[in-house]
């Protein structure tokens, strides 16, 4: 479960990050998952605002496009850079969803 002020939002992104689907909602939360529902993930409203790190951090990498291709869509998500001190000598892109939550984009390929 991620507690987050706009669940819509945020299972949204993560969705179309992750190749989810939307597999329930009602008024408080979003429930994002592979149809089969062996794994999913609970987005919750909740009017906090992330204050802090989290201790989740979730890494990404690309199955079908290239680092920089996967790069170009997580922003055209919503995902936006940031800077939390790892130079730019790094093999990997540290982003922010929409509500703050760092992740990171790594470089090559994962298998699908």
């Amino acid at each position: 479960m991620l507690d987050c002020t706009d669940p819509e939002r945020l299972a949204g992104f993560w969705a179309e990050v992750l190749g989810y689907e939307v597999l329930d909602r009602d008024d408080v939360s979003v429930e994002i998952g592979q149809l089969d529902g062996r794994t999913t993930l609970l987005f919750l409203r909740n009017p906090d605002r992330k204050l802090q790190k989290l201790r989740l951090h979730i890494d990404v990498k690309a199955t079908d496009r290239t680092q920089d291709e996967e790069l170009e869509r997580l922003l055209a998500l919503g995902a936006t850079r940031v800077d939390i001190g790892q130079g730019e000598q790094v093999s990997w892109y540290t982003l922010a969803d929409p509500e703050g939550n760092e992740f990171c984009l790594l470089s090559g390929r994962a298998d699908p």
